[in-house]
C-alpha cells in the first residue's frame, strides 16, 4: 500500500461562519509519496459547502393516495357567501341551470368532498358531475369564441349532455359545430356522431375521396365519414343507404359530385346483380334446332311468324292455326304468308294463342351471352292469350312508343297497354357439330 504524506503548512483548514453556517475549507497544498519521492501530487482546495445536501425523508402525507381534483371554477359573485350546506341543498334541489352547478361542483371538490360524497349528499351521480364541469368549460369556450347568442342560448336548457359530446374539438371547431347542432336540432347520440367525424378527419389526409372534403365544414365531415363507411360495408345495398345518407349530408359541391359519382358505380353494379338474380328467376328456356329433329317427334307445332322490324298490328293479325282430323292437317282462320314448325316442346304445346318473332340478332334481347352468339338470329315465342303483366321479373314482348318491337322485363311495363304476351321460349338456328341443344344463358336487365 502506498502511504501518502501531507504538508501540513500548506493544508491548514480554515472554519468561517457565514449566515450561520459552518463552512469547513483547505488551503492548497502538496502531497509526497513515501514509495515514489520524486513523485507528487496537487491538492485542490475542498469546501464542504459543495457537497449535496440529503434529501428530506418522506412525509408520511405524500405517500397517500390523493384523488383528482380539478381545477376550482370561480364562484360568482352571488354565490360567494354561501355555506356548504347551502350549496349541497342548491345541488340537491338542483336549483338553477346545469352550468351554474360546476363551480359548486368543483369547490366542494377542493373543500375535500370526493364525487361519491357529493353523489351521496346531492343525488348527482358521479358521471354527471364530471358531465356537468366539462359541458361549462365547453360553454365557456364558445363565449370566448364569439359565438351567437341564440346558439348559446339553445344549449342553456339541457345542453350539458350535447356540449360534452364536443369537448375534444379545438375551439374553432366547436363553434362550428355547435352552430350546426343547433341548425339541425341533433341530440346528444347525433352530436357523438359529428364529433368523432370532425376529429377523425384530419387523420384520413390522403385516403380514397378525402381532398374532396371540406375539413372547416361539419356537414362535409360528417359526410365523408359515411363515404368511408360505405367502403368498408360488403353488402351492396348498405352501401347505398350509406352513400345516400353522405350525399345528403354534404355540403360542398365538390363532395357532392364525388358521392355521386361513387353512387353511379353502386347503382350500376345494382343492374347487374339484377341480371344474375333474374336467370334464377325467369325460367325462359334458350333451345337450338337440330337438323332432322322434327323426324323424332310424334307431335309439332305451327306457329305464324313475325318480323320484328314490325309493328304492334302485325303481331295482332297473325292468325291462329289448329290441327284437324287424324292426318293433323293444319288449318288456318285466315291467309298467311310466313310459318315455322317447331317439334313438340312442352312450352309450345301449352300457350294458348302462340306467335314467332323472328329477331335478326340476339341483341335486341337483355341477356348475357358470347359476343360471335349475338350476332346470330333467333326466334321468340309469345303467348297472346297472357298479355296482362302478373310477374315483374318475367320478360314480355312489347311495342314501344315507336311502334318498334322489343322484349322488356315485366317491371319496366307493369301498366303499359303495348304488351303483346310473355316469352315463353328463345329458338336458335340449327348449326353443324353442336350437340348441346338447351343452353343455360344469363338473362339480365338492358
Amino acid at each position: 500500500m502506498e502511504i501518502l504524506s501531507t504538508n501540513h503548512a500548506f493544508l491548514s483548514p480554515a472554519v468561517t461562519n457565514l449566515h450561520n453556517q459552518t463552512h469547513i475549507s483547505f488551503s492548497p497544498g502538496i502531497l509526497k509519496s513515501h514509495n515514489y519521492p520524486h513523485r507528487q501530487f496537487l491538492c485542490r482546495p475542498i469546501s464542504a459547502a459543495r457537497l449535496p445536501s440529503p434529501p428530506p425523508p418522506p412525509s408520511s402525507s405524500s405517500r397517500m393516495y390523493q384523488p383528482f381534483r380539478p381545477p376550482p371554477t370561480p364562484l360568482p359573485d352571488r354565490l360567494q357567501s354561501l355555506s356548504t350546506t347551502d350549496r349541497l341543498e342548491l345541488l340537491q334541489n338542483r336549483m338553477g341551470v346545469w352550468y351554474e352547478f360546476a363551480p359548486l361542483l368543483s369547490s366542494l371538490l377542493q373543500e375535500g368532498f370526493t364525487i361519491p360524497s357529493i353523489e351521496e349528499a346531492t343525488g348527482i351521480s358521479g358521471v354527471e358531475q364530471n358531465q356537468i364541469i366539462v359541458a361549462a368549460q365547453v360553454r365557456e369556450s364558445l363565449l370566448t369564441s364569439d359565438v351567437e347568442a341564440d346558439v348559446i342560448e339553445y344549449f342553456n336548457g339541457n345542453g350539458a349532455e350535447i356540449l360534452y359530446e364536443i369537448r375534444l374539438l379545438s375551439v374553432t371547431l366547436r363553434a362550428a359545430s355547435a352552430r350546426h347542432i343547433v341548425n339541425q336540432r341533433l341530440d346528444a347520440k347525433l352530436a357523438q356522431q359529428l364529433a368523432r367525424a370532425m376529429k377523425d378527419f384530419p387523420r384520413r389526409k390522403g385516403d380514397n375521396g378525402w381532398e374532396c372534403f371540406l375539413g372547416s365544414s361539419p356537414r362535409d365531415c360528417l359526410a365523408y365519414s359515411y363515404f368511408r363507411l360505405s367502403h368498408e360495408s360488403l353488402d351492396l345495398a348498405v352501401k347505398i343507404s350509406t352513400l345516400n345518407k353522405a350525399l345528403e349530408a354534404a355540403e360542398t359541391e365538390l363532395a357532392k359530385r364525388r358521392i355521386n359519382e361513387e353512387l353511379e358505380k353502386r347503382l350500376r353494379r345494382v343492374e347487374d346483380d339484377e341480371g344474375d338474380e333474374l336467370l334464377a328467376k325467369v325460367a325462359v328456356p334458350v333451345v337450338r334446332l337440330r337438323y332432322g329433329e322434327l323426324t323424332e317427334w310424334t307431335s309439332i307445332a305451327v306457329l305464324p311468324v313475325c318480323s320484328s322490324t314490325g309493328d304492334k298490328e302485325s303481331i295482332t293479325m297473325a292468325p291462329t292455326s289448329t290441327f284437324e282430323g287424324k292426318f293433323g292437317i293444319v288449318e288456318s282462320e285466315s291467309g298467311w304468308k310466313r310459318w315455322v314448325v317447331l317439334p313438340g316442346w312442352d312450352p309450345l304445346l301449352s300457350i294458348g294463342n302462340g306467335v314467332a318473332v323472328e329477331f335478326e340478332n340476339a341483341k335486341m334481347l337483355p341477356w348475357k351471352t358470347k359476343k360471335w352468339l349475338r350476332e346470330e338470329e333467333v326466334m321468340v315465342i309469345i303467348d297472346r292469350e297472357k298479355k296482362e303483366v302478373k310477374e315483374e321479373v318475367q320478360f314480355y314482348l312489347v311495342s314501344d312508343m315507336e311502334d318498334k318491337l322489343k322484349v322488356e322485363r315485366g317491371k319496366d311495363v307493369k301498366d303499359s297497354d303495348l304488351v303483346m304476351g310473355p316469352v315463353v321460349l328463345v329458338v336458335r338456328p340449327p348449326r353443324y357439330g353442336d350437340d348441346d341443344q338447351v343452353e343455360l344463358t344469363d338473362w339480365e336487365a338492358s
